[in-house]
């Protein structure tokens, strides 16, 4: 079974998008910020990241910079889940190690295309 960490400091977005990967046959764990989801990729690295950009203690940025920068053995794809949509914040995303990014609303359809994208749906 697929692994994906949800990292959202916010509660209802993680519980929506553990709904949503769990229809999808992935196993969902939660990180509720950056140096949470650092910790927890240290110890056991998912297939795959739906990250937040903006969070407290950890940003996603800081979060992917550190991720790149780790000794972890296999890379998650990265999907940044943000509200920021413009094309430098995106630009900035991929370039800083992300593989795609979803638009925060989000619904099943959506995020299931995005996972495709990336080899994981």
């Amino acid at each position: 079974m697929k692994t994906c960490l949800v990292v959202d400091d916010s509660k209802v977005i993680r519980k929506v998008a553990r709904h949503i990967l769990e229809t999808l046959d992935f196993t969902v764990t939660e990180a509720c910020d950056g140096r949470e989801a650092l910790e927890a990729c240290l110890v056991s690295a998912p297939d795959v990241i739906l990250l937040d950009w903006n969070m407290p203690v950890m940003s996603g940025m800081d979060f992917l910079r550190a991720l790149r920068e780790s000794a972890i053995p296999s890379r998650p794809k990265v999907v940044f889940c943000t509200t920021e949509n413009g094309m430098a914040y995106i630009r900035a995303a991929i370039e800083a190690g992300a593989d795609e990014y979803v638009m925060k609303p989000f619904d099943r359809d959506t995020l299931e295309s995005k996972l495709q994208i990336v080899g994981m749906a």
